[in-house]
């Protein structure tokens, strides 16, 4: 899912909105029975009559069906092997913090032991109101009952298309560590930046957002003891992919190259890749999701409000020991499971946590170290890319020059900034080089190392934005100082058309119903960045539901239905009227979790009871995988 969601633009013909001027009631082109049209010979009026009458409304029962476990090549080396790209690597275990010890740890002459472990929670935060969840071991799961799997009844309305899917398109669901596992100081854990966020949440969540409750993520939806339950119900609606992130400071407590790994981190993920493959899924796995180590941002929740001048937060980024210190990390989980994981992000939306011209220079070079080091050392086979969290968006106004070069400056500012290096190998565009004044610049041989170091662009594409012009960008751009709100994007986003129309349903937070700009958004990345496409997240939040709604309403969520058909129904078109090459599509989220400060935001394909972590199947869910094994191919 998402922190922020930054979106951004396109301009290209195919598949773009052009407003067309005229009068009177919609053609119905469908329609082809003559003898029930106003206009065409025959009966024009309907003929009455009685008849006999008997019950004969029948419904159809079916069931969703379990993925299948099946071989799978291996993607790169096993580990028995890569560890030799690695020197003294020690492995240790601290187990759970505890706020409340009686005792204090006595090794104090060790920096990495149990006493310098707990320093990292005592200095770092207060966290000394920590509460855990329901569970402290790992459950072992229990197969789904079938009465939990039979289908809703159809929608009434639906799509209407003829296309099919290839028959190796990608369909699967997210989730992100620090929103769905909880246990945050258990089995050797450190602190993360999320673990910060309540103390932010007033001016960062709640205010303008109209969140009345703000919470912690420190039992989430206990997915790190419930994870293989999690598995269980994914493949039991067919699931193939199941896409998550490794806690970095889950892996290396202290972060830094040189310090020790943690045995019961790489234990778990490593017992979590198995399940899923056992349950005949494929991980999908991100290296980082907006959890680095709160150490890059000084152990403290100051470190946040470090001023920004590209993204939304601070997350450290600029640190100059961040590139490295990610590298090393990354190296260290792809060596450990290149052989079992088919598809690598290494960030997620990295223009969220960039506040300068350093943090995006250490998120490209880093991202490029880990591919060259994947395919080169580790002899990768399977795809890497960097999950990019801006989306093409519509100039409002497509006939007016000043709206398309609105929309392209902001599309370059958000999209180019990353994808022209990593994708073309080419220059950062003049948009961010005139905004972002300490950016770094890149020289030939940087250019020729991070050309190509994308094997899709993945992009997060919830919804759509309106853009405007509205000051003079060039010298807006200029001006960074704090009193110039329109910096750094110097541009008009709304969700608003030129006809003062919203550009699609509305219901909660930031996501909106935009399925008919999304051909412009894909056309754009495909034909800009000549790179098959994958759309790594996209769904739809609802509101908290009232206390006494019926559970049985709860799961009827034809908004979220209607949004993931609509949607999918226009990747059918991009792929088969306008060319565009897209692997797949990953669903946020596969449960209601933890968003950044709330629980109040629903996302989530299955709903979560907060006191028993019960899920529940939605009917979202159901149509989704319906809607696209349906249509899928079979060769």
């Amino acid at each position: 899912m998402l922190w922020s969601l930054i979106l951004a633009l396109a301009t290209v013909a195919s598949g773009q909105q052009i407003y067309l001027h005229t009068t009177g009631p919609s053609a119905r082109p469908y329609c082809t029975a003559t003898s029930v049209m106003s206009t065409a010979p025959g009966p024009t009026a309907p003929s009455y009559h009685f008849g006999s009458f008997s019950y004969t409304q029948t419904e159809t029962v079916r069931t969703a069906t379990s993925a299948v476990s099946s071989a799978l090549p291996t993607y790169g080396l096993n580990y028995s092997v890569a560890k030799q790209f690695f020197a003294n690597l020690s492995t240790t275990s601290w187990g759970n913090w505890e706020p409340k010890a009686s005792g204090t740890a006595t090794d104090t002459k060790d920096p990495y032991g149990q006493a310098a472990f707990s320093s990292l929670w005592m200095r770092e935060g207060n966290f000394q109101n920590l509460t855990r969840g329901l569970y402290s071991t790992t459950v072992s799961p229990t197969p789904v009952p079938t009465s939990e799997l039979v289908l809703p009844p159809p929608l009434y309305f639906g799509p209407q298309d003829c296309y099919s899917f290839p028959s190796d398109f990608i369909l699967g669901v997210a989730g992100a560590a620090a929103q769905i596992e909880g246990a945050v100081a258990d089995e050797g854990r450190s602190p993360a930046i999320p673990d910060f966020l309540v103390e932010l949440a007033e001016s960062i969540s709640a205010v303008g957002i109209g969140i009345t409750n703000v919470d912690n993520d420190f039992t989430a939806t206990e997915n790190y003891y419930l994870y293989k339950q999690d598995i269980e119900r994914l493949a039991s609606m067919g699931m193939k992919y199941y896409s998550f992130s490794i806690a970095w400071t889950r892996i290396l407590p202290f972060a830094l190259p040189g310090t020790p790994l943690n045995s019961q981190g790489l234990e778990h993920y490593d017992e979590l890749i198995n399940f899923t493959i056992e349950k005949g899924m494929q991980p999908v796995v991100t290296l980082t999701h907006f959890d680095a180590p709160a150490v890059f941002i000084g152990g403290s929740v100051q470190g946040l409000l470090e001023r920004t001048f590209f993204g939304s937060l601070n997350y450290g980024y600029q640190n100059e020991t961040f590139e490295d210190a990610f590298v090393n990390y990354g190296k260290i989980v792809m060596a450990h499971f290149a052989d079992r994981v088919p598809i690598w992000l290494t960030f997620n939306e990295p223009q969220v946590g960039c506040i300068s011209g350093p943090s995006v220079d250490h998120i490209i070079k880093s991202h490029a170290r880990l591919y060259h080091f994947y395919k080169e050392e580790l002899q990768g086979k399977g795809l890497v890319s960097v999950k990019i969290g801006a989306v093409p968006g519509i100039p409002q106004d497509p006939s007016n020059a000043s709206h398309v070069a609105a929309a392209q400056h902001y599309t370059n500012f958000n999209i180019g900034t990353f994808l022209y290096p990593l994708a073309l190998g080419q220059d950062y565009p003049d948009s961010f080089k005139m905004a972002i004044q300490d950016y770094v610049p890149l020289s030939p041989q940087d250019l020729d190392f991070l050309n190509g170091t994308l094997d899709f662009v993945a992009v997060d594409a919830y919804s759509a934005a309106s853009i405007s012009p509205i000051v003079d960008i060039t010298s807006c751009s200029a001006n960074n100082a704090t009193f110039n709100t329109d910096y750094p994007l110097c541009v008009g986003v709304s969700e608003v058309t030129l006809s003062n129309w919203i550009m699609g349903y509305h219901q909660d937070y930031i996501t909106y119903n935009t399925a008919p700009y999304l051909r412009t958004q894909l056309n754009y990345l495909w034909n800009t960045f000549r790179a098959p496409v994958m759309i790594t997240e996209f769904g739809f939040s609802t509101s908290n539901p009232s206390q006494t709604m019926p559970l049985s309403d709860l799961r009827f969520d034809i908004e979220r239905s209607e949004y993931y058909l609509s949607y999918l129904t226009e990747v059918l078109k991009s792929i088969w009227e306008d060319g565009v090459n897209i692997k797949g599509v990953l669903m946020w989220s596969f449960v209601d979790n933890w968003e950044w400060g709330t629980y109040e935001h629903y996302f989530g394909l299955q709903y979560v009871n907060r006191t028993t972590q019960e899920r529940t199947y939605k009917r979202s869910f159901f149509d989704v995988v319906d809607f696209v094994e349906s249509r899928r191919m079979t060769r």
